[in-house]
């Protein structure tokens, strides 16, 4: 057993320990920085548990309308792995499998956060960092970004969860090419292969994802809950071993009786902005 000065030793080198994910909340807009600048953000096993966290709590936040997610500067939204750790914490299966359920619990958050969530992507997004953006709704890359899931060179497997997100985002033949030539490409491919919705100039990849999140923002966020848990759903498949429920088809009507509706069809009439207040 640790000594009590030992114990509030951990403790205090804990807290002087910078926070590997920023949460910074601007109005209905929260920005989440991935926060290892020093490691090109590479992913630990800290950020996979904390990304987790933070995406619950953002869930659970409804007086928020669109999350942004990015890597701390402009050198990296994240080359993937933290290779330091795979001696101690992922070097079996059994440990890889623990390791596992801590990444796709921070990757299911943000794919199943209630919020529209937008990816930043800045330079290298490789791996990890690229599984994460592909659980993002919009993902919005500088010219010089970076692409590739290169873990075949690894002896690695990308796993169930992450290849879904992968084939659903760019189709098998794609998915396959990708991990296995292995190869990191550019944004222009990139955005050829259906990986990103948008490339902008480097210098206005922040200013670009911020006016997308204020679009979002601008909307119902009812509204903009709904049509992201009905492409969740759809995603699923809808034939006949797993048609929509009843309580699934009322839900598309379910808007009408919202004050959003009334202030959405008002404003129109009006040839006014809505303000719409997610009720």
């Amino acid at each position: 057993m640790p000594t009590e000065i030992e114990a509030r030793e951990a403790m205090e080198d804990m807290e002087a320990m910078p926070d590997v994910v920023l949460v910074d909340r601007r109005d209905d807009i929260a920005l989440v920085t991935l926060n290892r600048p020093e490691k090109l953000n590479a992913l630990n096993k800290e950020m996979w548990r904390r990304v987790a966290d933070v995406m619950a709590e953002l869930d659970a936040d409804t007086g928020l309308r669109c999350v942004i997610i990015r890597g701390a500067g402009d050198k990296a939204m994240g080359p993937g792995a933290d290779i330091a750790e795979f001696a101690d914490q992922r070097s079996n299966s059994e440990q890889a499998a623990e390791y596992g359920g801590l990444m796709h619990a921070a990757m299911g958050g943000v794919r199943a956060c209630r919020h529209p969530v937008v990816a930043m992507i800045k330079g290298l997004c490789v791996g990890g960092a690229l599984e994460i953006a592909l659980m993002c709704d919009i993902r919005i890359a500088g010219q010089s970004s970076r692409f590739g899931i290169p873990i075949n060179r690894l002896g690695l497997v990308m796993s169930y969860p992450e290849i879904e997100a992968l084939i659903e985002t760019v189709g098998r033949s794609i998915a396959l090419e990708i991990l296995f030539e292995a190869r990191v490409f550019d944004a222009a491919e990139a955005k050829d292969k259906g990986l990103i919705n948008r490339i902008m100039p480097d210098e206005d990849v922040e200013a670009e994802a911020w006016a997308t999140a204020a679009r979002i923002a601008a909307g119902a966020p009812l509204v903009n809950r709904w049509h992201k848990a009905f492409a969740n759903r759809l995603a699923q498949g809808t034939g006949p071993a797993n048609p929509l429920s009843d309580e699934e088809q009322a839900a598309g009507f379910a808007c009408f009786d919202t004050e959003d509706f009334r202030t959405g069809y008002q404003a129109f009439l009006d040839k006014q902005n809505p303000q719409f207040k997610g009720k």
